[in-house]
């Protein structure tokens, strides 16, 4: 019996170290791995530092996926749920948050009056041909800065090793639609350093690495040249230091990457449009793939995804543009629920929790997929089981103008109602009715019924941001595809401001104190000042 216990373990110990020195990559290819029993109370009621539970809703059935485990030597468990985004002075991925609520917020004197000019940058202009056009420079959508303030107590407290002289003061980084990343003054507008050359337009929002070890993450949205892949430049030494490859195991082969990349933990969730959701590790040379999620919903092809995921502790949503809303689990990436939304959703969600722990969705569609006319339906949802609380329908129609089509509906991510607007969620919506109309729409969050609706000189695909005062009355700023800047007020939908200043507002804004920062196609970024009365 000893013998044979002894054989066990030196067989045990034999196939331990074969496994460490060559992890294999493990595939989990399913249909319909669920629990008839789930319920929703098992989501609910949870601490804040609990993970939420491997929970596996019917929905799921509806489901063909394949979960790929690419580094089995990492725990892949989220071990910490610390916002790493909190504190920093700085705006470091799409709206700021893993919630994709932003936590930059302006703040005035009195009401807006007048918009002006602090300053302007042109950036450079792409004239090569591309399939789909010339793509100039400037911003597109969703094109929003990044901002981060180097003097920081806080960011220099996470920095990993101390950045040369140039890194001092306050930064903002532009990704481009010309294939360049600037990184400009935001006192002064002036070029801080070197632009890095990423070969091909950038249409998507950037993000710089909560953890301050330097890597930003750009991903690339039209094929100019080769590769076309997402790449990681080092701030620090100021030039790309990956080109991640191309994954040779995708279902859908169009690998543009426009929606902004999240940090939660150890790992950082990618969404692409090549049909899958990446989990990736850092390294000292970039990023390590430590997993995948692809999947397909019906009879579909495998859906790309233009929106940035969301997360709330352990679980992470995104929307496709098969009009499909998934959680998953950032542990496994295993999924937990689906929601068979309608229509194409590029825009990115936004994930709410109330004073009372319920934890909320807000999602808008196009009409693409759809006959058009058709309707973008604006849903609430219950994040932890994706059951529909109300859902607030628009007309819309899809546009024809020469030989481009331009979808109707909801581009733009929704802004929660704060100070005397609490109660209210506003969103842009684009109506074609006729060509070129769009609303701005303010909405009960309880309710969902339409609050006001104010008719736009044009559409708007630009996410809105918020400005309070001194008394917490709520301002509200947009832009258009026109160029315009708008102000509302957003207890009464009055409007403020309206100043044509660029060519084409597709990309979203950010907000500090009284400035806005927001890139137009084109060549032109602006610092704007918003200017008031008493």
């Amino acid at each position: 019996m000893k013998k044979l216990l002894s054989k066990l373990v030196l067989f045990i110990c034999f196939v331990g170290c074969i496994l460490s020195c060559n992890p294999p990559q493990l595939e989990i290819n399913t249909h319909s791995e669920h629990n008839e029993n789930d319920t929703i109370s098992e989501a609910h009621g949870l601490k804040h530092d609990q993970p939420l539970p491997d929970t596996v809703f019917q929905s799921v059935k509806l489901m063909k996926y394949k979960i790929t485990i690419a580094d089995s030597a990492m725990d892949g468990t989220i071990h910490s749920y610390d916002n790493l985004y909190e504190g920093i002075d700085g705006i470091l991925t799409f709206r700021g948050m893993p919630n994709r609520i932003p936590h930059f917020t302006g703040a005035i004197t009195g009401r807006p009056s007048e918009i002006s000019i602090d300053w302007s940058f042109k950036t450079d202009y792409d004239t090569v041909q591309t399939k789909s056009g010339v793509w100039g420079g400037g911003n597109g959508w969703t094109g929003q800065p990044l901002y981060i303030n180097w003097d920081d107590l806080e960011v220099k407290r996470r920095l990993k090793r101390q950045p040369d002289s140039t890194f001092k003061g306050k930064e903002i980084i532009i990704s481009s639609l010309c294939g360049y990343v600037y990184f400009l003054d935001y006192e002064t507008g002036k070029q801080k350093r070197m632009k890095v050359l990423v070969n091909n337009p950038v249409k998507g929002t950037a993000m710089l690495d909560p953890t301050m070890n330097g890597y930003l993450y750009v991903g690339q949205g039209i094929p100019r040249t080769t590769p076309f892949n997402p790449v990681v430049i080092d701030v620090f030494q100021n030039r790309v230091i990956q080109h991640l490859q191309r994954d040779p195991d995708i279902w859908r082969s169009w690998n543009a990457f426009d929606s902004s990349p999240i940090a939660t933990g150890d790992f950082v969730f990618w969404a692409g449009e090549n049909g899958t959701i990446y989990k990736f590790s850092r390294n000292t040379v970039g990023l390590k793939l430590h997993s995948k999620l692809q999947y397909k919903v019906g009879a579909q092809g495998a859906p790309g995804i233009e929106s940035s995921t969301v997360v709330y502790r352990n679980y992470g949503y995104t929307a496709d543009n098969h009009g499909n809303i998934l959680c998953f689990n950032l542990n496994n990436m295993q999924p937990v629920w689906l929601y068979q939304y309608q229509d194409d959703t590029d825009g990115t969600m936004l994930l709410e929790e109330d004073v009372e722990g319920n934890v909320y969705l807000y999602s808008g569609c196009e009409v693409d997929k759809m006959p058009s006319p058709g309707y973008s339906r604006f849903i609430k949802l219950n994040a932890l089981t994706g059951e529909l609380i109300w859902k607030q329908e628009f007309a819309c129609k899809k546009s024809v103008l020469g030989e481009k089509s331009f979808d109707g509906g909801m581009y733009s991510t929704p802004l929660l109602g704060g100070g005397n607007c609490s109660e209210m969620i506003f969103t842009n919506i684009v109506t074609n009715r006729p060509f070129g109309t769009g609303d701005f729409v303010a909405i009960s969050k309880s309710t969902g019924e339409i609050v006001y609706r104010i008719p736009l000189k044009w559409y708007a695909w630009s996410s809105p941001v918020a400005l309070y005062n001194e008394r917490g009355e709520m301002f509200i700023f947009i832009g258009d595809t026109q160029g315009r800047a708008y102000v509302f007020d957003g207890k009464t939908g009055d409007l403020l401001i309206n100043k044509k200043i660029g060519l084409n507002f597709e990309a979203s804004p950010i907000i500090i104190g009284n400035k806005v920062i927001i890139g137009s196609r084109g060549t032109g970024i602006f610092k704007l000042r918003i200017e008031c009365k008493n």
